[in-house]
């Protein structure tokens, strides 16, 4: 009988140690799933910031190539606006001149003139023109002098020195313009 007890003893002892050794077995296992469920997120986080990041690039060089497509000729627009000025005065000296040949040069002036300003509308390039009486707008208006003159208020266009022009909706130049400074 004392073979038995303690054979039953040992049986009592081994499922206590099975039982201690599951316990830390499952212990071991939940510590190492919460380990890769963290890890899985934190892999989940850098991939979703970086799927923003890549679409927020992919909008910024978008947009910026939408910019350079509408304004990428500012520069070269800017140069021809001298061109435009002295086409006009051209145009306002040889009106005075006489003779066929003034005729011939006026003509081919204004032929010129007309082409750019047609290149200038093909690509989005508007002129600014204000009219004497027009208010003064420093958003698209530069003033040359402020001058009093009767019969205006203060503010109103008096005279206009050089139109302006825009790219689109971007101001290449301003409209030089002179100002009434008389209190209205």
């Amino acid at each position: 009988m004392a073979d038995q007890k303690d054979e039953f003893l040992d049986d009592i002892e081994t499922a206590e140690m099975d039982e201690a050794i599951d316990a830390q077995d499952i212990d071991e296992v939940a510590m190492a799933v919460e380990q890769v469920v963290a890890e899985r997120d934190e892999y989940k986080d850098k991939f979703m910031r970086a799927l923003a990041d890549a679409e927020n690039a992919r909008k910024r060089a978008a947009k910026d190539r939408s910019e350079a497509q509408a304004y990428g000729g500012t520069r070269i627009a800017r140069d021809l606006l001298p061109v435009y000025d002295n086409l006009n005065r051209a145009l306002a000296a040889a009106s005075d001149a006489e003779g066929e040949g003034a005729v011939a040069l006026i003509e081919g002036v204004q032929l010129t003139l007309k082409e750019l300003l047609n290149v200038f509308e093909r690509h989005g390039v508007q002129r600014v023109t204000p009219e004497v009486g027009d208010r003064f707008d420093p958003k698209m208006h530069e003033a040359m002098f402020e001058a009093p003159l009767p019969g205006t208020k203060a503010g109103d266009i008096i005279q206009v020195s050089a139109e302006g022009f825009m790219l689109h909706d971007r101001l290449l130049r301003p409209a030089q313009v002179g100002v009434s400074s008389t209190p209205g």
